[in-house]
């Protein structure tokens, strides 16, 4: 069985290069491009394993909102956040989060990916 990651990314290319990055390496991979969407998907399918957010997302929420968001419909879900200003992100509060800075290699967040999920 494939683990199923949600990348939420604003960014077209990023997220397009995240999504094959993942999926060469064996993941089932849902995109959104923003908080909104994201937030749609994971009331809607109960399969998503992990969450990729960027912290800066265009129009809406940010990725720590989407993140406090979605932990109230999934309390265990492992979260990753990406960012180019990784000194304005809180550390970690458990095992289950992930800081991955900006910019990373897409092995990097593989990496991260296959941690968080414990495969």
């Amino acid at each position: 069985m494939t683990e199923r990651i949600l990348i939420v990314e604003d960014d077209f290319l990023v997220r397009l290069t995240l999504s094959e990055a993942l999926s060469s390496e064996g993941f089932d991979v849902v995109e959104a491009e923003n908080a909104e969407a994201a937030l749609a998907l994971l009331r809607t399918d109960p399969t998503i394993g992990l969450l990729m957010t960027d912290m800066q997302l265009g129009g809406g929420l940010s990725g720590q909102e989407l993140a406090a968001a979605a932990r109230q419909h999934h309390a265990a879900l492992p979260i990753i956040y990406m960012t180019g200003r990784p000194d304005l992100v809180q550390p970690p509060r458990d095992g289950r989060e992930r800081v991955v800075p900006k910019p990373y290699l897409p092995s990097a967040i593989c990496a991260a990916a296959r941690a968080l999920m414990g495969t």
